[in-house]
Order: structure tokens, then sequence, then C-alpha cells
């Protein structure tokens, strides 16, 4: 497959979304579907401006719909949605894609590959991780805030177009990493979203602030232990030796990023901690597994969704 001649369909309108947009659109026919009016204005009317890391600024015309029947089929769908969001994204998904084509979700917390499966099925879905960072500045301008790596798992059996995405998203300058193993995939990055998204949004900071003051240190390496233990209750390895190490190498790596958790508490919007701490705690209760920081979190940023500002981010179990 011609690298121009791939069709991808990008679930989302967000941040996350808005970056694998501008990157992707010089090497593949790209298109959004999202259902942000705001954003779907922004990017008719003056196309997508993305700052790199470098700090330039370059704009691009993206075609962007909220009707995922009105554009032609594609070969690709990524799914870069809220967690809460993967049911309606998957079927989105389902009319985006030709009769051969590849839905990834690319999402945080756990449940999403089991959603997409069964709107695609199995041999038509899998699964990545993206440890990147991006910031939606406002309507049609991100800025890509850290550098970081997409990993992808293959699916069984490998599909037509896996090996083509991958080489897609290289040619866009992409890191890309394959693995094996989607248990530990899905785990990983949910060790470190448990480490880093709950603290940010809390305490109203970057990810890279974690890393400089030594009790939110703690914190997030509890934090991310805590998720290393459940995976190893079930039989999961994770992708790295140490989830605390790994956490705390993301935090610097994307150091000026506002996590998704905070933009989402700072907009008044429903976050992802039902499907990050939320899925810890109930999997650690169904393995004999005590997670009482990922709880604490849990139940602070559900606070901040219900906007209860009487309390105080006290960590008691350290």
């Amino acid at each position: 497959m011609h690298l121009t001649a791939m069709r991808i369909g990008i679930i989302g309108t967000g941040a996350l979304a808005s970056l694998f947009a501008t990157y992707l659109h010089e090497v593949a026919d790209v298109v959004m579907v999202g259902s942000w009016a705001e954003q779907l204005r922004a990017l008719a009317t003056d196309g997508l401006t993305l700052i790199d890391l470098a700090g330039q600024e370059r704009r691009c015309a993206i075609t962007a719909t909220d009707d995922a029947a009105a554009v032609p089929p594609v070969d690709v769908a990524l799914l870069l949605v809220k967690s809460y969001q993967t049911k309606t994204a998957a079927a989105r998904a389902q009319t985006l894609l030709t009769a051969n084509g590849l839905a990834v979700t690319l999402q945080n917390g756990l449940g999403n590959l089991e959603l997409l499966a069964t709107a695609v099925g199995p041999e038509q879905a899998t699964l990545g991780v993206v440890t990147m960072g991006a910031t939606l500045l406002q309507p049609g301008v991100v800025r890509h805030a850290g550098a970081g790596v997409v990993y992808l798992s293959p699916p069984t059996p490998e599909h037509a177009a896996f090996a083509p995405l991958v080489a897609v998203l290289q040619a866009a300058g992409l890191t890309v990493q394959v693995m094996a193993d989607a248990r530990g995939l899905v785990w990983g990055k949910l060790a470190v979203n448990a480490a880093i998204n709950p603290l940010t949004a809390v305490h109203d900071l970057p990810n890279g602030q974690l890393t400089q003051r030594p009790f939110l240190r703690r914190v997030m390496a509890t934090a991310a232990r805590e998720v290393e233990a459940v995976a190893a209750a079930q039989g999961i390895t994770l992708p790295f030796p140490d989830a605390a190490a790994q956490a705390y190498r993301v935090a610097s790596d994307t150091f000026h990023n506002r996590s998704s958790m905070l933009q989402d508490v700072a907009n008044g919007r429903a976050t992802e901690i039902d499907a990050i701490c939320g899925a810890v705690t109930r999997h650690g209760q169904q393995c004999g597994v005590p997670t009482p920081v990922n709880q604490q979190l849990w139940a602070w940023v559900r606070r901040l969704e219900a906007n209860d500002k009487s309390w105080q981010p006290t960590i008691q179990y350290i």
C-alpha cells in the first residue's frame, strides 16, 4: 500500500486526535470525525494549527465532520476519544471502515478494546498506547507538549493494514514500537496514567512539576506500583521493569504538558478517572490486592468533577 494512498479516519477532535491529524495529513488521506461543534467550526474555517516541540507553527487543512456516513470509507480508524465515549466511537469506526479495514484504540483506561471488537469484529480491532503529550490551546490550535512513543499491538492474526499503518506513522515522524503483549501495553499505560493524571488535576500542576515535589513524587510512585501489583496478580507483565520509574520518566519527558485530566477538570468536563483509578481499585478488589492510593485519587477527582471544594487532598496511605 502506497503511503499517500492510505485513508485514515481519526475518531475524536480533542488534543491527541488533533496532534495525530497534523502529523499524519502529510503522508495519508486524513479525516477527523467528532462531535465537538466548536472544534469542527474552527477546523472548517481556519484549519488546524500545530505548535511543534521546537515551538514552530504550521497550519494544515483537515477534513472534519460529525457524520461518519458522509465520508468515503477508510483503511484505518484511530480511536482517540475519552473512555466514556468508546461505545459511540466504536460505532463510528464500524461505519467508517472498509470491509477489510483496521480499527485501533489509542485510548486511556480499560475495556476499550472489548467494546471496539464487539462493534467491528475481533480480527479488525487492536490497540495501542500513546505516551506523547498534547494540549489544545483553543479550538483549532494544538501544542505538541511532550515527546513520546506510539506502542502498537498487532491483531491476531495480523491484519493486512497493520504493517502499512506502522510505516505511515513512522513516515509522519512518530516513534513506533510494536509490542506483542496487548494486556501489558494497556496496564503499562494505566500505571502511568494513574500516577500522573489525577495528581495534576487535584493540584493544578503540569506533569513535570510532580517530579519536583518530593511528596507528590512519592504518591506518584506508590500509585504506579499499586497498578503494577494488580497487573502481576493477573499474570500480566508490564512493558517496562519499574512502573514508578516509568511514570517519573513520562512526567519528565512531558514536563510542560497539562494532562488531559487536568484540562478536563479546568473546563468542567467529565474525566476518565473511573476507567483509570476506578478500574485499578475494582480489579484490585477482585484480586485481593490493596490499592488505597488509587482509591483516594479516584475519590478526589470524582469530587472535583462534582465541583465539591470542601475538602483537602491529604494522602492517608504511603
